[in-house]
């Protein structure tokens, strides 16, 4: 196979599939959503067949436990795929939403009108449901979709497209508009992330090995995250019953998220009142704590935080705490060590808390809350692509609305300008 000319036909297709998706109305990408879920449940055996292929060869290859987890397709997560696009179909539609209309002196009325990007490529490891749930979140922000799944999950992310592709035929759409890489071949992404001339956007999703990758040798724009080193601080004048259930939640909730806290930040007036509390309660879930050495001072059997630490995601039940000198040393520390995805502020101070809000510059920032909830579905936007910590374009949770972009729309009555 020819990567090269494989990738720019894919490409091609997708550019011309796009034009007719931003034909298509609401009630007909709602159609086509229904239509694939409908399709997945009809394949539930020959999904869990094809997939059945790439366990085998995963443990062939010595995947380990948590890959051959996330690569499984089990009956309840078929029906997840499922619900999760007749979920976006019951999602408000962005496109062609107009806003901001005005008269300008000249007569003209001016507005801003919500459309898709285009082309956006995809590049994911090891759940096949990505599949279903980046095509659905494309077709209905009117985007067509290239999906380069991860090489251990070719055989049930193929099965998937197929269903995908019979939806959109249903739905009167070209098949187009959904592909799936079918080559395992690593050149496939680097020609796809290069492909300016046919795609618009790259959304990678894995690793942060990934990640950097892409990041590092995309010339298409990239809507990503690296890490995931999200912050809570106790303030002086926190509600320490609050503090403690907030922190708790935040670190053990779940470990291995991007939202998940990894450093915790605590004011030096309060910290022997708060620290040995919540020593206990990370103990009951068996949390290693890392602290600075004022920490180590109240909490005498924990080991010391490195460096390293202040910049890790650990993704694990292994937690880093500071003691601080009030909120400019908090916000010194999140501004200096942040991957900007996620802070908290645990207080009763309004001035800290607007402080807080203004002057740390990540994607969410929180007041009095977990930094779990940094989530798409827990943000109301029904489904995410992922979350982003740029600036430009998309930031935190990447929803329908991220998926497209505004153009300006000018209504006369005949004026021209003098």
């Amino acid at each position: 196979m020819d990567i090269k000319q494989y990738m720019q036909t894919l490409g091609q297709q997708a550019r011309d599939a796009s034009r007719a998706l931003s034909r298509a109305g609401t009630d007909q990408k709602n159609h086509a959503l229904r239509a694939i879920a409908t399709e997945i449940r009809a394949a539930a055996d020959i999904l869990k067949q094809q997939n059945d292929l790439d366990l085998v060869e995963g443990k062939t290859k010595g995947l380990d436990a948590a890959l051959l987890d996330r690569l499984a397709l089990t009956d309840t997560r078929i029906e997840g795929m499922a619900e999760g696009l007749e979920q976006i179909a019951a999602l408000a539609d962005p496109v062609g939403e107009i806003s901001n209309m005005s008269y300008r002196p000249s007569g003209i009325q001016l507005g801003q009108m919500r459309v898709p990007l285009g082309v956006i490529g995809i590049i994911y490891e090891s759940r096949p449901n990505v599949t279903a749930d980046a095509a659905g979140l494309c077709l209905k922000s009117g985007n067509a979709t290239i999906l380069r799944g991860g090489s251990e999950a070719i055989h049930s992310n193929k099965a998937i497209a197929e269903c995908i592709h019979r939806g959109l035929e249903k739905a009167g759409l070209p098949t187009t508009a959904v592909q799936v890489v079918e080559t395992t071949d690593r050149e496939a992404v680097g020609q796809l992330i290069t492909m300016t001339d046919t795609v618009d956007v790259i959304v990678p999703r894995g690793g942060k090995s990934l990640i950097e990758r892409i990041s590092r040798d995309a010339r298409v724009p990239v809507i990503k995250h690296l890490d995931g080193i999200c912050h809570v601080y106790i303030d002086s004048d926190a509600d320490l019953e609050m503090a403690e259930n907030i922190a708790f939640n935040a670190k053990c909730h779940r470990y291995g998220v991007c939202n998940a806290m990894e450093t915790l930040l605590v004011d030096s007036t309060i910290a022997a009142d708060i620290l040995p509390r919540l020593a206990q309660r990370y103990a009951t879930e068996s949390v290693e704590l890392r602290g600075c050495e004022l920490t180590r001072i109240i909490l005498t059997d924990i080991n010391a935080a490195t460096d390293e630490d202040w910049d890790t995601e650990y993704l694990a039940p292994i937690l880093s705490i500071r003691i601080v000198d009030g909120l400019d040393d908090a916000m010194d520390h999140i501004h200096q060590h942040s991957s900007g995805h996620t802070e908290t502020i645990v207080t009763e101070n309004y001035a800290h808390s607007r402080r807080f809000l203004a002057e740390v510059d990540s994607s969410s920032v929180m007041v009095n809350a977990s930094t779990r909830f940094a989530d798409g579905f827990e943000y109301g936007l029904g489904a995410e692509i992922g979350i982003s910590t740029d600036k430009l374009h998309a930031r935190g949770p990447v929803g329908l609305n991220g998926l497209t972009s505004q153009k300006w729309i000018v209504l006369g009555s005949g004026q021209i300008r003098h």
